[in-house]
């Protein structure tokens, strides 16, 4: 039997939100508070009048705008908006979106294809891909491996991520590889 190492690796495509839940610039402070809360985010993109993304309104920019003391209350998204927006592709890898967040402090990134935004990637989706334990991530393979070679003996272990998938000769990573990432999302060859 030969031995073939994997990890989990997702891309942001895979563990975003979609549809992404927006607004935009002209919906209401009030709207966008409710919009939030209801469907429990703490960010959305706010679209212009075309569908393409003209910023990002948070949590603690409607709190901001919404208990400024001394000023009136903004009237609209665009009042209180965040024009700099952190962007990813949907093929950013996870780990390339992780430290994007980590370094600008940022809870919630859009994801677009071809400048449109198509998802959302927050830090909870994020730990529902960490979360996933061993045993589950090895139960998936095993049945996608059962699946599609029923008669052919695999051995599989999964430690902190890492897969260790021993097959019969003659079925290397390029045999098995579009069937772990249909399995178990996010699972490409280890670079190690």
């Amino acid at each position: 039997m030969r031995a073939h190492k994997w990890e989990v690796a997702m891309l942001a495509g895979e563990v975003m939100s979609s549809p992404a839940i927006t607004l935009g610039r002209g919906d209401t402070v009030r709207r966008a508070i409710r919009v939030l809360y209801d469907h429990d985010i703490t960010a959305a993109p706010v679209l212009g009048d075309h569908g393409e993304l003209v910023g990002m309104v948070s949590e603690i920019d409607l709190l901001c705008g919404a208990f400024t003391p001394g000023m009136s209350a903004p009237a609209t998204v665009a009042d209180v908006m965040s024009r700099q927006v952190s962007t990813v592709e949907e093929t950013t890898e996870t780990a390339v979106l992780t430290d994007l967040m980590i370094a600008r402090r940022i809870k919630s990134v859009p994801v677009l294809r071809d400048e449109r935004v198509v998802g959302m990637v927050s830090r909870r989706d994020l730990m529902a891909l960490l979360a996933r334990s061993d045993a589950e991530l090895r139960d998936a393979v095993l049945a996608a491996l059962r699946e599609r070679y029923p008669s052919e003996t695999w051995e599989v272990s999964v430690r902190n991520g890492e897969i260790d998938l021993r097959g019969p000769e003659g079925q290397g990573p390029e045999h098995v590889a579009d069937l772990l990432e249909r399995a178990a999302p996010g699972i490409r060859p280890s670079r190690r």
